[in-house]
């Protein structure tokens, strides 16, 4: 079974030759190394490049341990370059090795090496991972599977195909389970064994329980507002203990930082600024997020809303979370859009209602909408199977299956 990644292999391609080194980042287990060593390496095949040109290692193997020496690898790769024509570096694990940084500067100073990574450490998974390489680095940022290419490898309708992907999310390993339980126990212990793993032992991390327990307390409230000293006060009657809010934020910050979740802040669309906290948190895959509470709490309405704040952001968006004030200045009242998506110079409005099953409802989840002022264009995505509509006022409506299959959905 072969998964197509068309988005993120399009953006490599885009890439080739432009004096950079293409950094592929993301959660781990998402695809990164199939998409470099596999997708792209077969591109480059279709295209004519000779194999020798081709300069593919991965550096997780034990084979090529002795390459984790900086000088030792740079040795190696430029034995391989014996012309002066094209070649493609394809480095997977980069940061097995010691002073990856150097290296990879320095091949790039090579006229005709053109070079990609991936690698999975605090440094690979930081968002900070492009001045590492002083303004010579190109992120690719790699996600689960979308629905779309959920949808693509498997064997069902599209609404069984929803039901599993926000059960189990879109780690590719999981389309390989045979079985609920079996899908279940891979992710938890992939939730435990690799990502909480990696925090601890990349940051030190000195008590496990407490971490365990806040990505428990995060999980159960993908979506709603909330800050470092409200999770201090739930964590405090969920485990009867204490944990500072400064401590919770470094928490957090190592959650961010190894893609396990990623924080949507609160813009004034009229004042047109950032405000301070409370944020929300949503996790990058649902499949992790219903792991780390054990299957046990389902609320399609939450899940909806995290599958459509990954699926902005897979497609390139920055999202905040929308603030709109209504009423004159002696009364105002704030209504909430739930996702502000830009790219570029580009806008949308994005607000999920699982259902809306009165004109009551419905007025009260356009009521955000109405209150903007701009031309920027507005939807609201639901859970019902409707065909996509647009009412008088320009809102567009239309089912979350709908939204995740088609690339375009936003312009409809």
């Amino acid at each position: 079974m072969e998964i197509k990644r068309d988005l993120y292999l399009n953006k490599l391609v885009a890439r080739k030759h432009n004096k950079l080194i293409k950094v592929i980042t993301g959660i781990r287990r998402c695809g990164k190394s199939y998409l470099l060593n596999n997708l792209f390496c077969r591109h480059l095949q279709e295209q004519g490049v000779d194999e020798k040109h081709i300069v593919k290692l991965a550096l997780d193997s034990v084979a090529n341990e002795h390459l984790h020496d900086p000088l030792a690898l740079y040795n190696w790769v430029t034995s391989q370059m014996s012309d002066s024509g094209d070649y493609y570096i394809l480095l997977d694990e980069i940061q097995l090795v010691n002073n990856f940084v150097g290296v990879l500067n320095g091949l790039l100073q090579l006229p005709n090496a053109d070079i990609y990574v991936t690698g999975s450490n605090s440094r690979f998974l930081s968002s900070d991972i492009i001045t590492e390489f002083r303004g010579r680095g190109d992120e690719v940022r790699v996600y689960p599977l979308s629905f779309a290419e959920f949808c693509s490898v498997y064997d069902g309708d599209k609404a069984s195909a929803w039901r599993d992907y926000y059960t189990y999310g879109g780690l590719p390993l999981v389309l390989l389970q045979q079985s609920d339980e079996a899908k279940e126990s891979y992710l938890k212990g992939q939730l435990a064994n690799v990502y909480i793993n990696d925090i601890v032992q990349r940051n030190n991390v000195q008590n496990l329980p407490q971490l365990n327990v806040l990505t428990e307390i995060v999980a159960s409230n993908i979506g709603s507002l909330t800050n470092p000293l409200k999770l201090s006060h739930s964590f405090k009657s969920m485990a009867n203990s204490s944990i500072s809010d400064k401590t919770i934020a470094t928490y957090l910050g190592y959650m961010e930082d190894a893609f396990l979740v990623q924080k949507s802040r609160r813009y004034d669309v009229k004042g047109k600024k950032y405000l301070s906290s409370p944020s929300k948190y949503y996790f990058v895959d649902l499949g992790l997020r219903n792991a780390a509470l054990n299957f046990r709490q389902q609320e399609e309405p939450h899940l909806m809303e995290n599958a459509i704040y990954v699926e902005l952001l897979r497609r390139g968006f920055s999202v905040d979370v929308g603030i709109v004030t209504r009423g004159d200045s002696s009364d105002q009242r704030a209504a909430e859009v739930d996702f502000v998506a830009n790219r570029g110079s580009k806008r949308y409005y994005v607000q999920s209602a699982y259902s809306m099953p009165t004109a009551e409802k419905e007025e009260q989840e356009k009521r955000s909408l109405t209150g903007i002022k701009d031309f920027f264009k507005r939807m609201i995505v639901v859970g019902d199977y409707i065909k996509p509509k647009r009412d008088e006022s320009g809102i567009v409506t239309m089912s979350v299956l709908d939204f995740l299959l088609d690339e375009d959905s936003l312009d409809f």
